[in-house]
């Protein structure tokens, strides 16, 4: 017998971030185009007049969540064992998940709600080396998200284990319609990073786009851009936050992210397939920066201009 389904269509809600019972539908639809999830319906649901009858919604309902657990027990389950099952799933805080699915805005899945938690976890970086030392290289980081101070917002932190030391960035993230956005600057320090990556999908396993920085380790301070990876950690081990450093072309992204818990099946054909992701806009195999000579040709052209010309 379906039991407490109000309570966890917002919990769900919650973690994948859909901001209106529309959001809501189309998130069941991608899963199943011929889903039996209804928005006229979900309007009695939420308020618990009614429950799904038809035990697809269920079933589709499951693998949204990416959960084991059949549609059925989704259905039958107490909301105490539901929860925690979503959150170990997703790596989400029990009582962050709860206190945001009991906020009004998206208690009741007003079109105008936020994207709630559906970031929020511990995800392994990859990227192109920016260092010119490194050149050809992979440089690996670990980046958390988390719910910001009061419950807006969210905050990122981003690490990368240098051998210099250990790189920490932070700041705020910005989720729009046509991408994700966080610029993260080192407290205390000058590094700043910027990340423009493609807008977050359901259910949310992987971030991808651009980082742009300044070379951290290197003779010049390069403007550089290279492609990134975020690959979200379902159960982040223990101290994933120090975990990072370089990773030669030749070693396998797959077996990397192995030794944090997640195993990939078909390892060879994903690992080809993310690095070819990551190599994808540089001839050479490393991040695309601009050559100082280049730019100085250019700086000359204008100081000369701006001095002949002052006023």
């Amino acid at each position: 017998m379906a039991q407490h389904i109000a309570q966890k269509l917002r919990l769900t809600s919650t973690l994948l971030g859909t901001a209106s019972r529309k959001d809501l539908a189309a998130a069941f639809r991608a899963v199943n185009p011929k889903t039996a999830f209804d928005v006229g319906r979900a309007d009695k649901w939420l308020q618990g007049r009614a429950q799904p009858r038809e035990l697809s919604v269920y079933d589709d309902w499951s693998k949204l969540l990416g959960l084991e657990q059949p549609g059925a027990w989704v259905a039958a389950s107490d909301l105490p064992a539901f929860t925690a099952a979503i959150c170990a799933r997703h790596g989400i805080d029990r009582a962050e998940l709860e206190r945001r699915a009991s906020a009004p805005s998206k208690g009741s899945l007003h079109e105008d709600g936020s994207l709630g938690l559906a970031l929020v976890g511990t995800y392994a970086c990859y990227s192109r080396a920016m260092s010119p030392y490194y050149r050809g290289q992979l440089i690996k980081g670990s980046m958390s998200i988390k719910a910001g101070p009061d419950g807006h917002g969210l905050i990122a932190a981003y690490r990368e284990i240098l051998p210099t030391g250990q790189l920490l960035i932070g700041g705020p993230v910005t989720p729009a319609k046509r991408g994700l956005y966080a610029h993260l600057k080192e407290p205390g320090g000058d590094a700043h990073f910027f990340f423009c990556l493609f807008p977050q999908s359901q259910p949310g396993s992987v971030l991808g786009g651009y980082l742009c920085g300044g070379a951290i380790i290197g003779p010049e301070p390069q403007p550089s851009l290279s492609r990134i990876l975020m690959i979200r950690l379902p159960d982040p081990p223990h101290g994933t936050e120090l975990w990072g450093g370089y990773l030669a072309s030749d070693r396998s992204i797959v077996a990397d992210l192995a030794a944090l818990g997640l195993i990939i099946d078909q390892p060879e054909t994903v690992n080809r397939q993310l690095a070819q992701f990551l190599a994808g806009d540089s001839s050479d195999g490393g991040a695309l920066q601009i050559p100082p000579a280049e730019f100085h040709a250019i700086l000359d052209v204008f100081d000369r201009q701006w001095l002949r010309y002052p006023a």
